[in-house]
């Protein structure tokens, strides 16, 4: 099948509220059994995060903005003179909670926008469902299925993270969590890592010729799902054998008690095979099949949710014959926080309004899922 070019021809990046410092988040996001957070410093100290975003209105507490109402509102703005959202044929939208568990959020962020009727596509997953999501638009560009296509991705982790969620499996453990610490961790710890924000791009067959595009080389995905457990969940729980159960196997009491709801990260099993999967596996793959080479890449975005990664990547990436030095990894982390499958979205509109991009140069992304361990690599060229 013949395919047409498709280019990245504009972005946009939309975060709720006021910026949120390491001081204020505990008192926006509330106070779990009415006691500070024990890891929150120390969560803190690893990510290096300065500043994020949350759904949360500073003066009455409550959620402000829906999911796909923070999605609708990236979309709109990649409009200007050359695009209107009513000129949308087809929207591929991801997240990794959504407003419900159906419809589909792309279906929710169309009704938001209320543009005339388009294809959507909504992908699931966690971080590499951003990807995913923008593959899906590339293909339908490149297939010569539509001459344009939009992909999103948003997050309100704020949403589960607020401490009203917490409160009856935080009484049923109490007794647990006093000879074993580690189980406030688990829940804990991702409250301090993530937060809420959303991304979108307009892909379209050819490039303006008023700003920079991005040609997009090649996007692939990786699933070692085959090789390893689930490690991060939410709406069921993890047994013994490092199986699931799923939140529509146990009755509603055992979900409220046992906080089936919450985001859940195995850490420990994070910390032992992220790099290997995400990283040193998929860029021997990569090298082999698509011929990648370190020195042609002028621009690394790594997707990482905390700093305390980054060292840890860049020896993977060592480990493999893959060296791009850090000078040449492009970062928001400290200042938009981990925004989950919209991180590498904001990342990507940072990068084009950041003045530092050359026509020629190679523009390579990282995003990492530890969901069931998955990655997403993309290979863009400035034009």
């Amino acid at each position: 099948m013949s395919h047409h070019a498709v280019y990245v021809t504009h972005s946009s990046q939309f975060l709720p509220n006021d910026p949120v410092d390491n001081d204020t988040m505990e008192q926006r996001l509330g106070l779990i059994n009415g006691r500070p957070s024990r890891a929150r410093k120390m969560v803190l100290r690893n990510n290096q995060i300065k500043t994020r975003y949350y759904a949360i209105d500073p003066a009455t507490g409550e959620l402000n903005y829906t999911n796909a109402e923070l999605c609708a509102e990236a979309i709109r703005a990649l409009e200007d003179e050359q695009f209107s959202v009513n000129d949308m044929t087809c929207l591929a939208a991801a997240t990794t909670l959504a407003d419900q568990l159906m419809p589909g959020h792309a279906s929710m962020v169309h009704g938001e926008l209320g543009s005339p009727p388009c294809e959507v596509a909504t992908t699931a997953g966690v971080c590499a469902s951003g990807m995913t999501a923008l593959k899906y638009a590339y293909m339908n560009v490149a297939a010569g299925m539509h001459p344009s296509a939009v992909a999103a991705a948003s997050e309100v982790a704020s949403n589960v993270m607020r401490a009203e969620n917490f409160g009856p499996e935080v009484a049923y453990k109490i007794e647990q969590l006093e000879t074993h610490p580690e189980l406030a961790f688990e829940k804990d710890f991702l409250r301090w890592m993530l937060s809420d924000g959303a991304g979108a791009v307009l892909l379209q067959n050819k490039p303006r010729t008023d700003r920079r595009c991005l040609k997009i080389h090649w996007l692939d995905v990786f699933s070692y799902a085959n090789e390893m457990s689930a490690c991060m969940y939410a709406g069921a729980r993890k047994e013994a054998d490092g199986r699931l159960t799923g939140w529509s196997k146990v009755d509603g009491a055992t979900r409220e008690r046992e906080g089936f709801f919450a985001v859940q990260q195995d850490v420990k099993q994070l910390n032992e095979h992220v790099i290997h999967y995400t990283a040193e596996r998929p860029l021997q793959t990569l090298q082999e099949r698509r011929g990648l080479r370190a020195e042609d890449i002028h621009h690394f975005l790594p997707h990482y949710s905390s700093h305390y990664f980054r060292d840890r990547l860049y020896a993977g990436m060592q480990k493999v014959g893959f060296d791009i030095p850090q000078s040449r990894w492009f970062t928001n982390l400290a200042e938009k926080g981990n925004t989950g499958s919209a991180s590498m979205y904001i990342m990507l509109d940072d990068l084009l309004r950041s003045e530092r991009l050359q026509p020629g140069e190679k523009v390579l992304c990282y995003i990492p899922e530890s969901g069931r361990f998955s990655v997403a690599y993309l290979l863009l060229e400035v034009v």
